[in-house]
């Protein structure tokens, strides 16, 4: 259907969902670029990011370059007289001398609704602070960090459970919808970009395994947040008999009681924990090294009398 020259820039699963997206509409790019192949896994062996395996699959030129930065690849870029290139959670920086190539300039597949959760947690951060909705922005980038006006934007409800892989799932989808459904407007230069309210922006920085500690004091509601904005990566963790135990699902008691950390109860239900405010009952965790189980089989593998987690 395109006769346009588009090229794509993506790396994770979030990418290929928008690569797939654009390529079983008509619109498959001359050249997707990637991040280099990374080392993964138990056996630390180099492994293609999704978007590379995919790109290949359907025999599309990938490129890997280190850096955008680079005269050599502008160059190239250049050479290929592109009308647009779509950006989705590439992970480099674009420099403003490959924005302004593309003749149609550079679209990028923002999961939030900007100027809210810029940078690059947006699904975490909008789990953590209880945000009812988020949704994609297709905006026109430039040098600023998320900053550039923005075209089209869809909004979701976000689940009173919903983890952020869950979310992550939904908004790959719709950012692949709205790609194929504003591509034709955005290749012919029909459709307006509307600049952001920058004193409305709040930003999303990348996340660390310390910030998914879960810190016993804090609210029950909050730790609840925690537990889905982590889930499934780096997962939030507390400490027990030497151990970093990870959460992956717990419940609101909002009426329990008791000493931060505290073990009230350890049963067929799961592991009650009190908070700085209310508690939680321990659904789903895993040990390191091991499977996830639920609660209940963990309190029947350990003694929790008397424990308190850290």
């Amino acid at each position: 259907m395109s006769a346009a020259t588009i090229l794509f820039a993506g790396t994770p699963d979030f990418a290929q969902v928008s690569l797939q997206a654009l390529v079983e509409n008509g619109y498959a790019p001359a050249v997707v670029l990637t991040q280099p192949d990374r080392r993964a896994g138990r056996g630390k062996q180099l492994t293609a990011s999704p978007v590379k395996s995919y790109a290949q699959s359907v025999e599309i030129k990938v490129w890997q370059p280190e850096t955008l930065r680079d005269a050599g690849i502008a160059a190239d870029i250049a050479a290929l007289k592109p009308d647009l290139m779509v950006v989705a959670a590439y992970g480099l920086i674009l420099p403003q001398a490959v924005l302004d190539i593309p003749a149609r300039g550079c679209v990028n597949v923002h999961a939030s609704l900007l100027p809210r959760w810029r940078g690059a947690a947006p699904i975490q951060q909008a789990i953590l602070n209880g945000d009812e909705e988020t949704g994609i922005c297709l905006m026109q980038m430039e040098a600023g960090l998320d900053t550039g006006p923005v075209y089209v934007r869809g909004a979701i409800p976000i689940g009173a459970d919903e983890t952020a892989g869950e979310l992550h799932d939904r908004l790959a989808k719709l950012g692949g919808e709205l790609l194929v459904s504003y591509m034709a407007e955005l290749l012919q230069g029909k459709i307006e970009a509307v600049p952001q309210d920058d004193a409305n922006a709040t930003y999303a920085a990348k996340i660390s395994k310390a910030d998914a500690a879960i810190d016993w004091s804090a609210d029950a509601t909050a730790i609840l947040r925690q537990i889905r904005a982590y889930n499934p990566v780096p997962g939030a963790y507390f400490e027990t008999n030497g151990e970093s135990v990870k959460c992956w699902r717990g419940e609101l008691l909002p009426d329990l009681d008791g000493q931060c950390g505290q073990v009230i109860s350890a049963g067929k239900a799961g592991i009650d924990v009190a908070c700085g405010r209310g508690g939680i009952r321990l659904v789903e965790v895993q040990r390191p090294g091991r499977k996830r189980i639920s609660g209940r089989e963990f309190a029947s593998q350990n003694s929790l009398d008397g424990v308190r987690f850290v």
